[in-house]
């Protein structure tokens, strides 16, 4: 006969891993009839927790689980940095987990982590999921949002103001005297480009501009023959905002192929000042986004939070700045 898990009991007792864990440690924070239901699945199981899952008073175990999307992106390993480093500082263990994007995988993992005893969580998420949202919001267990947020602020985040970058970058395009500037822009939905576009279209308005969104990213080894095929068939924009720094690297080098002159026909601006806008030629102009610092300092939050001691500000706005090098005049 295999052994009884803790998967088993939160199966029969129909309630998610975090709950069994709470009521294994906390059973106070736990509401009586979903106690009950708990405790009899373990006795109808036999279920016997390790010293772990008991999470014996005497313990601490200044473990910290950390959620990203991928860790392909620079961006995500710079702030994976910043972590680690401040982390080391308080002797915290960390353990990565990736998603690839799939919510179903994030909520997943956020409970078995929860399930396993972690302290806290540090989670960066291209999208969360409303029922995820609710879901963070809710649990005891300290949780802190990198590099996103929930957009009622209930949930502790650290990261930039993604709309005023983007309706300062597009305001620097317009004053050098471009009228038709492209937002380009992912085929996936992504929360924070949601921030960016806003920006883009309020700084267009102020000037009695039009919009153009180009949601043409999708798949890393599709997007430069979709930028090309772009530049084939449609009339270049005079100037482009970028969501990513990789993704204006590509349309980039598409209108180049394509005999574009950047920056005299065609300016860019890319978003993150990644490795991608040094490597490329002529190099990117982009907005810097402080990714290090985004996750040392989530990491100092996740440990006041752990601590239980007094933070003042949960949504942490770190400031932006700008790189111009040679894809804008």
């Amino acid at each position: 006969m295999s052994k009884v898990t803790i998967y088993d009991v939160a199966r029969v007792a129909d309630v998610s891993l975090a709950t069994v864990s709470r009521v294994l440690n906390n059973p106070e924070k736990v509401k009586p009839k979903t106690r009950e239901r708990v405790l009899a699945a373990i006795n109808e199981l036999g279920y016997r927790p390790n010293a772990i899952a008991r999470g014996l008073a005497s313990r601490r175990s200044t473990n910290v689980g950390l959620i990203v999307p991928t860790c392909s992106r620079a961006s995500v390993s710079e702030m994976i940095d910043g972590v680690a480093d401040i982390a080391d500082k308080y002797r915290y263990s960390v353990f990565l987990n990736v998603t690839h994007n799939e919510l179903d995988i994030a909520a997943n993992v956020w409970q078995n982590m929860i399930a396993s005893q972690v302290d806290g969580v540090l989670m960066m998420a291209d999208r969360l999921s409303d029922e995820e949202i609710t879901r963070l919001a809710n649990d005891t267990v300290p949780t802190v949002l990198l590099s996103v947020k929930d957009l009622d602020e209930r949930i502790p985040a650290v990261l930039i103001n993604y709309e005023l970058a983007a309706y300062e970058a597009t305001k620097k395009l317009i004053e050098n005297g471009n009228k038709d500037i492209a937002f380009i822009t992912s085929s996936s939905y992504y929360a924070m480009n949601d921030l960016k576009e806003q920006g883009y279209r309020r700084a267009l308005a102020e000037a009695g501009l039009e919009p153009r969104i180009l949601g043409l990213y999708n798949k890393f080894e599709n997007s430069l023959e979709s930028f090309k095929e772009f530049f084939a068939n449609n009339q270049a924009p005079d100037a482009a905002l970028a969501v990513r720094d990789s993704v204006a690297v590509m349309f980039m080098n598409a209108a180049i192929e394509h005999g574009i002159s950047v920056p005299d026909e065609l300016e860019i601006i890319g978003f993150q000042n990644t490795k991608y806008a040094i490597m490329s030629r002529p190099q990117l102009s982009t907005i810097n986004i402080p990714t290090y610092d985004i996750g040392a300092v989530a990491m100092r939050l996740l440990t006041k939070l752990m601590k239980e001691e007094e933070v003042t500000e949960t949504q942490i706005t770190l400031p932006h700045s700008f790189v111009w090098r040679n894809t804008t005049k």
